[in-house]
């Protein structure tokens, strides 16, 4: 069995791992005042069941026959980061898990498997780290895709530049990102120094939750270790060959760090896919956002429409073609995510096809009859 390490008890284990007032409010009304219920925190999520922190220790809990009922989704079951209100029967092995309190943010992705419709891969996390590597030169792709499923999650991104030791210019590199991650902090770390933890650590507080997102061989397990003053994690090579490294870290768990703050550390995800990105999408990509509200037209979409502001950019090079592609990109595939789980969406999408179909078949008879 996982154990908290001592020096969390110094005060309240729930305290190490950010309980607040505001976590207590939420589950007083989430247990109803029954005095059998106790809170408990997420920290690793396996198959069926999680291991979670309470103020007696560290237990096996598995959710009840109630709350799989009142599930609509996977995104209704507890993930790593949840917090809980738990009771254990009378001769039962382990904890029930009666609700999953309300989160403050949830980092979701779209299955890539297309099981479900989508993952959480981090509940209550205050700062997401968005970890990109600097020895093959910044991925700014990758990095506004993430950025902007960050943002909705509701937490804070920050972008985690590693390996700037292996860059050619890594100033220069750093400034590229800067100009996509607009209102967001860019740290450029090296692991020839401290492992970039010194920099990294002033975003992280007593009681506060931070995670780290980021392809495989990013760095994020040596920057992990730098953090934590130990070889905790594993590190591997990445081959030579194509540059990728391998999933060190193969679960995702909460890691209590020294003088105080939580880390949530993340599998590399070889490929990123959307969810949701209401808001998210907007917030990362907030250059076009201001561009947009200068177009003729209310609901532009920035294609072919006469007077939008946003093209123009494009044509006067003030945003980048590759950047209006990306933010195109990821509004398609919010669009995709959505219709999995919306049906209302689904059928106008079918409903939009089926009229542009029978345009079309329109225009052939009209263009037969012509030609006859």
């Amino acid at each position: 069995m996982d154990k908290i390490p001592a020096e969390a008890f110094a005060s309240d284990p729930l305290e190490v791992y950010g309980w607040s007032d505001r976590w207590s409010a939420l589950f007083d009304a989430a247990s109803s005042g029954d005095s059998s219920h106790y809170p408990g925190r997420v920290l690793r999520a396996d198959r069926g069941s999680v291991v979670v922190a309470t103020s007696a220790g560290v237990e096996r809990a598995e959710p009840s026959t109630g709350l799989r009922r009142r599930a609509r989704s996977a995104l209704d079951l507890p993930a790593t980061g949840d917090w809980l209100s738990l009771y254990r029967p009378d001769r039962h092995e382990v904890a029930l898990i009666e609700a999953v309190l309300p989160r403050s943010s949830a980092f979701t992705r779209g299955d890539p498997s297309e099981v479900s419709a989508a993952q959480v891969l981090a509940a209550n996390v205050d700062v997401v780290f968005v970890v990109q590597p600097l020895d093959g030169g910044p991925n700014l792709r990758r990095i506004e895709r993430e950025l902007a499923l960050a943002w909705e999650s509701g937490a804070t991104p920050v972008v985690v530049l590693t390996k700037a030791d292996l860059s050619v210019d890594p100033e220069s590199a750093c400034s590229e990102v800067e100009q996509i991650a607009l209102g967001v902090d860019v740290v450029l770390t090296s692991a020839v120094s401290d492992g970039g933890a010194e920099a990294v650590r002033t975003y992280v507080q007593a009681g506060s939750t931070v995670a780290l997102i980021g392809p495989s061989g990013a760095g994020k397990s040596t920057l992990i270790n730098a953090l934590l003053g130990e070889q905790r994690q594993a590190t591997r090579e990445v081959r030579i060959g194509d540059g990728r490294g391998r999933h060190t870290t193969v679960t995702r768990e909460l890691i209590l760090l020294p003088g105080g703050g939580v880390l949530m550390d993340t599998p590399g995800m070889r490929a990123v896919a959307v969810h949701d990105l209401t808001d998210g999408l907007e917030t990362a990509f907030s250059d076009i956002a201001g561009l947009a509200l200068h177009c003729r037209f209310r609901d532009c979409t920035h294609a072919d429409e006469p007077g939008c502001a946003v093209k123009k950019a494009v044509a006067e090079g003030s945003l980048s073609a590759e950047r209006l592609a990306s933010y195109h990109k990821l509004q398609r595939e919010a669009v995709v995510a959505a219709m999995k789980t919306d049906a209302r969406l689904r059928a106008e999408e079918v409903r939009k096809w089926k009229i542009i179909h029978k345009s079309f078949r329109g225009h052939d008879k009209r263009a037969g009859s012509d030609r006859a």
